[in-house]
């Protein structure tokens, strides 16, 4: 798992009980998945098509720092599919997993459209 975005979680983070509100959480991870998405398929036209369940494990409080893992899982014709756990960076404590979070490559149209990627030619970094 590679982890590639950390969040300081603020105020405004916080839902009624004052922990990270969920809809928050998944939105950066909406987000860092479909930059990773982009660079792995060197495309700006993704889309998210499907996320599986949710798992929330732990919660988050103001001022923690939490931290977003992608692994990637497999490659279709016109899609890329990665995990996620988002976890405390100082705890290593799992806050949210998720196992699968598909991305579509789109044309113009919106309509999928083959990326033309294999697993043999992806460039992963080794960060």
């Amino acid at each position: 798992m590679k982890f590639h975005t950390r969040k300081l979680i603020k105020p405004g983070d916080l839902n009624a009980n004052n922990t990270l509100f969920g809809g928050a959480l998944l939105k950066w991870i909406d987000e860092e998945a479909g930059i990773y998405a982009m660079t792995k398929l060197d495309s700006k036209k993704v889309v998210t098509k499907y996320i599986s369940e949710i798992d929330f494990v732990n919660s988050s409080k103001q001022g923690d720092v939490i931290e977003i893992g992608l692994e990637f899982k497999s490659i279709g014709r016109t899609s890329i599919t990665f995990s996620c756990i988002v976890r405390n960076t100082f705890t290593k404590k799992t806050i949210i997993s998720i196992e699968k979070i598909v991305f579509v490559k789109i044309d113009e149209d919106e309509c999928p459209q083959p990326h033309g990627k294999t697993i043999d030619n992806l460039v992963f970094d080794n960060a």
